[in-house]
Parts: C-alpha cells; structure tokens; sequence
C-alpha cells in the first residue's frame, strides 16, 4: 500500500510539473525573481540603517557620559582644594564607574561599526548582483520575444500551429461539404432525368411507371392487330375501307339526271 501511495505522489507530482511548465512564462518568472532580489536587497538595506541608528545611539550615550566624566574630574579636584576629600572621593569613584561604562560602549560601538562595514560590503555585492540579473534578465526577455515570435511565425509559413491547424480542418470541412453538395446535386440530376421521381403535381391523377408500361403494351397490341387486318385484306383483293359505298352498292353518279 505505500508503495502504491508513493507511486500515485510521484505521477500526480509528474502531471502538476507539466501543468506548471506549460502555464509557465520565462519573462514572469524573471521579472518574479528580480522582485523577490529587490526585497532582499530593501531589507539588506533596512538593516544596516538600523545597526547604524543603534550605533549612533551608543554614540550619543558615550558623549553624555564623557560630559560626565569631566564634571565629574573638576568635581572631585575642586573638592580636593577646599580640603574635602571624601567628597572628592566620591566624584572620582562616580568618575571610574562612568569610565568603565565607556569602555563598554565603546565595544559595542566597535562591534556595531563592523557589521555596518559588513553589511554594507554585502549590500554592496548584492546591488552588483542585481544590476547584472537585470541585464541579463532583459537579454533573456528579448532572446524569448523573439524566439517566441520566429515559432508562430515560422508555425504560420508551415501550418503547424493550433490556429493555423484550426484553419487547415476548417478549410478542409468546408471543401468536404462542397464535394458532397456537388455529388448530391448530380445525383438529384441523373435521377430526375431517369425518371425515378413522380411528378407531384399530378398526384390523385397521374400515371406510375407500371400504369405506363401496360398503356405501351396495350397501344402496341392494337397497332400490331390493325397491321395483320389490312395485310390481310391487301392479300384478298378486297378494297380498302374507306372506298365502299355508304348504302346498297350504287354507283357514286345514281340518281342524278344525264
């Protein structure tokens, strides 16, 4: 079972990677990526202004204790000449505590300065590196436009790209249609001319082929029967129909006056 759930990780993993390198387009990414260096750089750069405000910071206190260490030194020598000595004392103890705070400032004053040459180093390497990403990203941008363009173009003169593909099977379906239109019109044709339609506008009286056929049949019986009759009566000497007498067999002249 986890072997089976491993393998269905892998090609689900397999599928959305394609997906994503199909939806992929290099000039967002780059632009992406330098984005993402520009925040570094902004945060590079809003760090080092905060070590350099602490710095200035520990600045400030080392001047206010510095200003104390002095007070305190004419303190404790005016107390020393109108004959005081512990007050004198006193501002001197004050006096080394306050020299000894400065010893610690100026540490930290001195470890902040380094990571504000540190950092500034490494800002400074980190803007080179973005300024030559960025040339180089606009080189690769325009190497992509164009290839980009020299494929649909070239897919265009070829015909092997989606919309030219598209336009290849609509021509295609059309001429199809059109070869089918012309094979149908010319059957409708050689048909008609056959005969095998009826004539709809004699429907009720009109003939059908069958009714035509025993009409021929009978009209050619009778023609061969006439035939036979007057071959016949031309083989009898007998005259022909249309030369006897109307009645009684007179002359054609009987009755009229000489």
């Amino acid at each position: 079972m986890a072997g089976l759930t491993g393998r269905f990780s892998t090609v689900v993993k397999a599928k959305i990677s394609k997906l994503l390198d199909r939806a992929e387009d290099p000039s967002e990414t780059l632009e992406y990526s330098y984005q993402k260096q520009m925040e570094l750089l902004q945060n590079v750069k809003k760090g080092l202004a905060d070590v350099v405000t602490a710095k200035k910071r520990l600045q400030l206190q080392e001047q206010k204790l510095e200003q104390q260490v002095v007070k305190l030194d004419t303190q404790a020598r005016q107390a020393l000449a109108a004959g005081n000595e512990a007050l004198a004392r006193t501002a001197l103890e004050r006096k080394t505590t306050i020299q000894a705070e400065l010893q610690g400032l100026d540490g930290q004053v001195a470890e902040l300065e380094g990571q504000q040459q540190s950092m500034t180093e490494n800002q400074a390497k980190l803007q080179a590196k973005i300024e030559a990403f960025r040339s180089k990203k606009e080189v690769i941008k325009a190497q992509y436009s164009a290839a980009e363009a020299q494929v649909r173009i070239g897919e265009a003169a070829t015909g092997v790209g989606e919309e030219m593909a598209d336009v290849g099977l609509a021509m295609q379906r059309a001429l199809d249609k059109t070869e089918n239109m012309r094979a149908r019109a010319q059957a409708v044709d050689e048909l008609e001319k056959a005969g095998a339609f009826e004539d709809l506008t004699q429907l009720g009286g009109g003939e059908d082929d069958i009714d035509r056929q025993l009409k021929e049949l009978s009209g050619g019986t009778q023609v061969d029967g006439e035939l036979e009759k007057m071959k016949a009566e031309l083989a009898g000497g007998a005259k022909p129909a249309g030369e006897l007498g109307s009645g009684g067999g007179d002359a054609p002249g009987a009755g009229r006056p000489a």
